[in-house]
Parts: C-alpha cells; sequence; structure tokens
C-alpha cells in the first residue's frame, strides 16, 4: 500500500463552545482528489485550515507525508508550507491589487530564495503558460483580469512552490458557470500530470461527482459517509 500523502485521524476544531470539526478521519493517497462535501457550516473549511496548520487543531493528528503536523512549532513548519499549498474561494480576494501578475507569481520563489534575476522572469512565464495564460499577462494588475484569469493565476502562484499537496477551498464556486468547467479541467490535467493530492472542499454534488475520486461527506462537523463517484477524477470535459 503507498503511503498517504495526508492522513487525518480524530481532528477536532472548536471555536469557543461550538465543534466545528468533530473527529473528523480521511486518508489521501499521491495523485487522488479526496472532496469534502456538504453544505455550509459542516466543518469542510475549519478541516483546510487545520489540514494547512493555518488553525492549530484542539486535538487530532494530521500526518503530511508520514509527519506529524499538530506538534511542530512555526519554524519547524516553514520548510513543509511549500510543499501544502492552498487555492481559495475568492479569486480577487487571494490577489493583491498593488502587485502586478508576475509580482503575485514570483512572490513565493522569492519567499523562498529561488529566484534569480536571470531564471525568475522565465520561471513566472513558464508558470502563467501552464495554467492556460499567456505570458503577456505578467504586466496587468489583477483588475483587469476576469475572475477565472484570476483563479488561473493564483493557481499559477500556488505551482511556483512545487508543491505535492493542493488544498482546494471552494475554487470555482464564485465563478461563472460558463468558465467553472475550464479551471476544473486545469486542476484536472495539473493533478495527472504533476501526480498531486488534491484536497477538494465542495458544497456542490455535482462538480464533486465529476472531479473527486473519493467524496467524504460531512454533516454538523462528523463524517456522515463516504463513496466513489461512477466516473472518479474525470472531470467535466
Amino acid at each position: 500500500m503507498t503511503t498517504p500523502l495526508l492522513d487525518v485521524r480524530d481532528l477536532v476544531v472548536r471555536y469557543g463552545t461550538v465543534t466545528a470539526v468533530d473527529r473528523v478521519s480521511f486518508s489521501l493517497r499521491p495523485g487522488e482528489t479526496l472532496a469534502l462535501n456538504g453544505p455550509s457550516g459542516c466543518g469542510k473549511s475549519s478541516t483546510a485550515l487545520a489540514v494547512l496548520r493555518l488553525r492549530r487543531p484542539d486535538s487530532g493528528e494530521v500526518r503530511f507525508e508520514g509527519r506529524e503536523l499538530t506538534t511542530l512549532t512555526d519554524r519547524e513548519l516553514r520548510p513543509l508550507r511549500p510543499r501544502m499549498q492552498p487555492v481559495f474561494q475568492d479569486p480577487y480576494g487571494s490577489l493583491s491589487p498593488r502587485q502586478r501578475v508576475r509580482e503575485a507569481v514570483a512572490e513565493p520563489l522569492k519567499v523562498q530564495g529561488r529566484w534569480t534575476a536571470a531564471g525568475g522572469p522565465a520561471r513566472v512565464a513558464e508558470l502563467l503558460d501552464r495554467v492556460g495564460l499567456d505570458p503577456s499577462y505578467a504586466n496587468r494588475w489583477p483588475h483587469e483580469l476576469s475572475g477565472g484569469q484570476c483563479q488561473r493565476v493564483g493557481i499559477a502562484r500556488a505551482l511556483a512552490s512545487e508543491p505535492r499537496l493542493l488544498v482546494l477551498d471552494e475554487p470555482v464556486s464564485a465563478l461563472d458557470p460558463s468558465v467553472r468547467a475550464g479551471v476544473l479541467n486545469l486542476l484536472a490535467d495539473l493533478r495527472d500530470d504533476l501526480g498531486l493530492g488534491c484536497l477538494f472542499i465542495c458544497h456542490d454534488r455535482a462538480v464533486v461527482r465529476h472531479f473527486a475520486d473519493r467524496v467524504v461527506e460531512l454533516r454538523d462537523g462528523r463524517v456522515s459517509s463516504e463513496w466513489r463517484p461512477r466516473s472518479p477524477g474525470s472531470g467535466p470535459r
């Protein structure tokens, strides 16, 4: 059996007296898409925040590539963060209005010490091309882009870190229906080409049915069921 890329056991997240995530467990293999599905307020996004250690869980285990994350200090987590990257719901809100596209995509490279004057611009152009944007978009500001284009920039920014896990928190729910399929097809291609594991947070069962290999249903912070789509991971081609 392949060691899980991500292994979550008995995860608990509380906000004061409210238990948002109640002993949730699941695992995710490399190259697989696991969807967390359920209505608003069921604990999907709180689970994603705990997985990314953007919020420390109250109890439970989160193992990424075999390493327990919940007990690590921020300093110990730092070298692991590039390998697990989020793509957020709001394509405009995830980009700074004060940064051109090239600056947004280059920022992870600079923070991680992988930027060079010679190779950096070429890497930005390569990443934009990888997500289906002409490299000339590097000179644009976020307000000059459509929602779908902004989301593609956000995906390029996530890929700059060469992650093994993408945590996709409602990545198409804010997009027009006409562009959703294109972004989902892009994510499916990246998953297959790069062998990425994807934790896919989504309330829409129709989208989940097309994109995920397995689905974990959450209700009131707990796992209510797990199922496999008839055509797992096929994407809405």
